[in-house]
């Protein structure tokens, strides 16, 4: 069982470590982020392989794809409680645990239920790493918290990159699904006594030092008492159409490359890493999103899904669009659109219930994702991949669109506070 670290106040005061050490740690860590993203990324470009093993059809292949979000979403309150009772480091090394033991079962797998079970398990794991190892950074570097939590999204999307390509490469080359599966899972394991070993608890339990909060106090004075206020409600439908729409893309654009376009399975893997690469954006999408206002940088980038959607699934037919268009996809919808709505949602409530918007956020993006490959394929089956596209990606960010204009922007807290 993980240890209660109900001393944790006093952890910073047990010995600081020198800034050298400390960033070494921080890149340990983003690197075991690394791998978690690779885990998530990787199915969809086998999914055509799996499902013709298996006698698994489009839409319950589509579900197979983005299951692991209802993990995530699920574990996303408890993970929170859990982070603030119990020790971070032990929290990333059990949530390393979980998915990449998953993992491998995954590759083990009779049929459909229990793959479904072992993809939905694998997000419990990311969600309790996820939540303990930000935790763990913002509040080390809490001075500097935004360049430390741009290092994990940085991660994220080097994962993004790296596991479909490389799982379409070892695909290819050796006509297995399950050994990617198998590789990734293996490598996750090994980061476990790595953590153990580098990375200190003067680290993980460090805990923020208060400064005064009388600027703070005054301004909250003036934010909304309830917690589900206007703005709160719109960006839990802007969140959740997000969502759904970029998972839906992530979950069975791979397929659609290779039983559509005839695209190899390393081919339709790079493409599906160009939208890892379009995450790498979300550090310059952050700063301006500090910097402009936050409704026109979203609306922009929203816009952006839905001229991007409509090029991949009608005009692009050769591979190197794809490339171009799906970088473009990550940058608007992994970059710009998951950074500034999760930074809208936190400026929408009093500082004392960040956490709790932390949670909403987490809960409605990856809750509506869950099922949005499951709804892209049904879609698929009615309308075609064009029609598909057409509902899930393009009207559903036309929503978000529209929505965002009827978010107060007068009502958000400043954005120096949001990250308290």
């Amino acid at each position: 069982m993980a240890e209660r670290t109900e001393q944790r106040p006093t952890a910073g005061r047990q010995g600081s470590i020198s800034m050298p050490l400390a960033i070494t740690m921080l890149v340990i860590l983003a690197l075991s982020y690394v791998v978690n993203s690779m885990d998530r990324q990787v199915f969809p470009v086998l999914l055509p392989a799996v499902s013709q093993e298996l006698g698994i059809t489009l839409s319950p292949g589509g579900l197979l794809t983005t299951i692991f979000t209802l993990g995530i979403a699920i574990a996303g309150f408890p993970a929170g409680r859990m982070v603030d009772r119990y020790s971070r480091k032990y929290m990333v090394m059990i949530g390393i645990a979980i998915y990449s033991i998953f993992t491998i079962l995954t590759a083990l797998a009779f049929g459909f239920w229990d793959m479904l079970f072992y993809r939905a398990t694998t997000g419990i794991g990311e969600g309790m790493q996820q939540a303990a190892m930000f935790a763990a950074v913002g509040s080390y570097f809490y001075r500097n918290r935004a360049v430390a939590i741009g290092v994990l999204n940085f991660a994220f999307g080097a994962g993004s990159f790296i596991g479909p390509f490389v799982g379409g490469l070892v695909l290819q080359s050796t006509g297995s699904w399950k050994l990617p599966l198998y590789i990734y899972g293996v490598l996750g394991l090994i980061f476990i006594p790595v953590v153990a070993l580098a990375v200190s608890k003067k680290f993980t339990e460090k805990v923020e030092l208060s400064a005064s909060r009388s600027a703070e106090e005054e301004i909250d004075a003036r934010m909304p008492e309830r917690f589900f206020n206007r703005n709160i409600v719109l960006t839990i439908l802007i969140a959740a159409c997000v969502g759904l729409a970029m998972f839906g893309y992530i979950g069975l654009y791979p397929t659609f490359l290779q039983q559509v376009l005839g695209f190899e399975p390393a081919t339709a893997g790079f493409a599906a890493s160009m939208f890892g690469v379009g995450a790498l954006m979300g550090i310059p999408a952050g700063y301006l999103g500090d910097r402009l206002n936050q409704r026109w940088v979203i609306v922009t980038a929203l816009a952006g899904v839905i001229v991007v959607s409509y090029l991949l699934f009608n005009v692009a037919k050769t591979p190197f669009p794809h490339y171009v268009l799906s970088f473009f996809f990550g940058t608007f919808a992994s970059g710009f659109l998951f950074v500034n709505v999760y930074a809208v949602m936190q400026r929408s409530v009093k500082t004392t219930m960040i956490g709790r918007a932390s949670g909403t956020f987490i809960t409605s993006l990856y809750g509506a994702a869950a099922f949005s490959g499951y709804v892209f394929g049904f879609l698929v089956g009615r309308f075609d991949w064009s029609g598909a596209a057409a509902i899930q990606l393009m009207l559903v960010a036309f929503i978000a669109l529209v929505a965002m204009f009827f978010v107060d922007i007068s009502k958000l807290l400043p954005k120096e506070l949001e990250n308290r």
